[in-house]
């Protein structure tokens, strides 16, 4: 894939069991310019998920420690929104439903060409990187990034516009720690010192805003998670 001088490659996860496949899709993949993380189970891909961020997901549907369909829907209702191309041997209309019925973008059925994958992968990341929903939704939490409100619950809730600002980026990574320091480069100017405690007032005063069940955690040390059920 052709990339921008400097520019930062896409990033994908590939959770497939079978090691061969898996390796060999690791090679397509990185020789097509993507970075690429890799993961054997849906443990491993949870774990991967919840430290990082990716422009596409790649799951095998039936892997050993479960259906991947069932992990993307339960993801999806938490307000996950990274695209999903499941990659599978089961092919009736009915799991091909159940794919994009349940959080999928694409479906591919194995066994299939790595250079068709790598094309599948190619057009969900571009798709990834024009789109951001206006509303994004983690829990019972919303956010209508057009009319700049928010809600809990169905109750407004009113926000500074650095509150708004912060949540927002913390929604859009929902489910992964985000550090101090990217929350003052994407929510405050460059003046900004990354070692004040400007991060952690807005923080502070936002999860009095939201009230409980907690959604907005400080990972110690690092920076802060919002997610639900803790």
């Amino acid at each position: 894939m052709t990339r921008p001088a400097g520019g930062v490659p896409p990033r994908v996860l590939l959770v497939e069991d079978h090691e061969d496949m898996r390796v060999a899709l690791v090679v397509e993949l990185e020789a097509a310019g993507f970075a690429v993380d890799d993961a054997a189970d849906i443990a491993g891909a949870d774990e991967a998920l919840r430290g990082n961020d990716y422009d596409c997901v790649v799951f095998d549907r039936l892997l050993p420690d479960g259906d991947s369909v069932t992990y993307v829907h339960r993801r999806r209702r938490e307000g996950w929104a990274a695209p999903v191309l499941f990659l599978t041997q089961l092919d009736s209309v009915a799991d091909r439903v159940a794919g994009f019925g349940h959080g999928g973008d694409d479906y591919v059925v194995k066994p299939c060409d790595l250079a068709v994958v790598t094309a599948r992968v190619r057009a969900l990341c571009r798709r990834a990187g024009r789109a951001r929903p206006s509303v994004l939704r983690h829990a019972d939490l919303e956010l209508d990034c057009a009319r700049r409100e928010a809600r809990r619950g169905g109750a407004l809730l009113t926000l500074s516009h650095k509150e708004f600002a912060v949540l927002e980026h913390l929604l859009s990574r929902a489910g992964t720690t985000v550090t101090r320091s990217e929350l003052i480069e994407h929510c405050w100017d460059t003046s900004t010192d990354p070692m004040s405690n400007v991060v952690d007032k807005v923080v502070s005063r936002l999860r009095q805003k939201l009230l409980e069940p907690e959604l907005l955690h400080t990972v110690r040390g690092v920076g802060f998670r919002l997610e639900a059920g803790r």
